[in-house]
């Protein structure tokens, strides 16, 4: 062994950068309460946690974002403060934030860059840098042209741009906030590959994700933060599953049955022969002469891998997404021909998968944001009936049990889980009858997750809503859903009740099954 290696073999397990009784508020809110936080060298640190409990707030302390409130940085035992996440980057620490911070309208190639051009005698070397994208892509195993503009890419290929963009800087500490959130099952393993070889390199990583068994594949070090404050630590070896959801939520609970105890109705969403073409390959479709049928008070769940076809098919049934052939029928009447709002006016509403971009108006209050979808109820020419807006946004804050500080609250002031319940809030506003969720549970917590999937359960029990919601976990599969559909390459691969296994579904979509 040479004496480069022996050297980096000496290190490996030892604190590298550290947090000491470190705190945060904002205003009247303590974010974090002293934390004690340890990164080791060449090594995996997963935080876990539900969402609100400081976490990513912990992470932007250590990444330069913000600063606290009190406490020290220890960077190899040496005091250190970051004004701001260049200086971090000086310092080698760099963060892949959970909510995308691309720019659409700019390149792959230029969003890898950006801030940090490379230069040459006459300017900026655009070749040189187009060269070291496509080897990073190459890397992650994702053949995207790096001229491509990021606004063009699906979400889980802007999510390898933004790991891209942080394996570009060679940091020797790397945050993972939620890096696998839109990635699919193929991804996420070229994804730990990276990490595992990140690792022989002396880079050590800290992973936050609420992917809590796919977590435990990678880990070397657990801890757990439950409101703002270190409530375990453990070494891989002595945790389990039932360790991090005992310590994270005080009990272990599942997600959910199918609800029951009542007959379902009449046919409420009907899809006949709807194919969807692919915007990038002339001639072919993303979603193939496919037909589903969804009931009253039925809970339809929609499994498959990226690209599946999943995301297309629900975009194109609410609106978003242009169909070649087929028809959508709500209540038996053709519905194809009428734009998004007409549908949603008619009873059918979407929940989109980016919550950031497609789901939430950043600059707009909880309130506002919850009132959006339904205006209408409450306005007539150019009169707004406060009183009424009102009632519909205290109504959706209680039904949907969204932890706000007042409608007036901004929305970023949410967690990831309680800006989805707003989302969700909002359509539910609106009294629908057929509600379509796209990856409905994606970055947010166990907690969050199984609220979420009861408010599903309850709007299909007690209102008799058709819910169709997809995913790609197995686990949320069989939670609540009622029947599972498995789409594979744009058409339903299979179907299954209730009672299926894990292996079954996975194998029809052809996904391999990991003893």
């Amino acid at each position: 062994m040479n004496e480069r290696a022996a050297s980096q073999d000496e290190r490996v397990g030892r604190v590298i950068l550290s947090a000491r009784n470190v705190a945060k508020s904002f205003g009247n809110v303590q974010a974090l309460k002293h934390v004690d936080f340890d990164i080791h060298y060449g090594q995996v640190t997963t935080l876990f946690g539900e969402n609100g409990a400081g976490k990513s707030t912990l992470m932007k302390i250590l990444s330069g974002v913000i600063r606290p409130s009190s406490g020290d940085i220890l960077l190899e035992g040496e005091p250190v403060s970051f004004s701001s996440t260049t200086d971090a980057q000086r310092l080698g620490v760099s963060i892949i934030h959970q909510e995308l911070s691309l720019a659409p309208n700019l390149s792959v190639r230029d969003n890898i860059f950006m801030g940090r051009e490379l230069r040459g005698a006459t300017g900026i070397d655009y070749a040189e840098e187009e060269r070291q994208a496509r080897r990073l892509m190459e890397e992650l195993d994702e053949p995207i042209d790096p001229l491509t503009l990021v606004e063009d890419l699906r979400l889980g290929q802007q999510q390898i741009v933004e790991i891209a963009r942080a394996l570009s800087v060679n940091s020797r500490i790397l945050i993972m906030d939620e890096p696998t959130s839109a990635l699919s099952a193929s991804e996420v393993e070229v994804l730990f590959r990276v990490i595992r070889d990140l690792k022989s390199r002396g880079v050590s990583i800290v992973y936050i994700s609420h992917h809590l068994e796919e977590a435990l594949l990678i880990t070397d070090h657990a801890v757990v933060l439950r409101d703002g404050a270190m409530t375990a630590y453990a070494r891989r070896e002595d945790i389990d599953l039932e360790w991090i959801v005992r310590n994270m939520v005080g009990e272990n609970f599942d997600l959910g049955s199918p609800p029951g105890g009542y007959a379902m109705g009449e046919v409420m969403l009907s899809l006949e022969g709807v194919s969807v073409p692919d915007a990038t390959v002339p001639g072919r479709h993303v979603v193939d002469d496919l037909s589903l049928a969804v009931r009253a008070g039925e809970i339809v769940c929609i499994y498959g891998l990226m690209g599946a076809g999943r995301t297309e098919l629900l975009e194109s049934v609410a609106g978003r997404g242009e169909m070649s052939a087929g028809r959508v029928c709500l209540h038996g009447e053709d519905i194809s021909r009428l734009s998004i709002a007409e549908r949603i006016a008619k009873g059918l509403v979407l929940v989109p998968e980016d919550r950031q971009r497609d789901g939430l108006v950043q600059t707009m209050s909880v309130g506002e944001n919850l009132s959006l979808a339904s205006i209408g109820a409450f306005t007539k020419g150019l009169v707004t009936s406060r009183r009424r807006e009102r009632h519909v946004v205290e109504a959706s804050i209680e039904n949907v049990h969204i932890k706000a500080d007042g409608a007036e609250a901004a929305i970023g002031s949410l967690s990831g889980g309680n800006q989805q319940k707003v989302v969700i809030g909002k359509m539910l506003a609106t009294r629908p009858q057929v509600v379509l969720l796209d990856e409905p549970s994606r970055g947010i917590d166990i907690g969050a997750k199984a609220e979420v999937f009861k408010l599903l359960s309850e709007g299909a029990a007690r209102e008799g809503l058709a819910v169709v919601f997809s995913t790609s976990e197995v686990g949320e599969c069989l939670s609540i859903a009622h029947r599972i559909v498995v789409m594979s390459r744009g058409r339903i691969a299979a179907e299954f009740g209730a009672d299926a296994s894990k292996e079954d579904i996975m194998a029809a979509s052809g996904e391999a099954v990991v003893a």
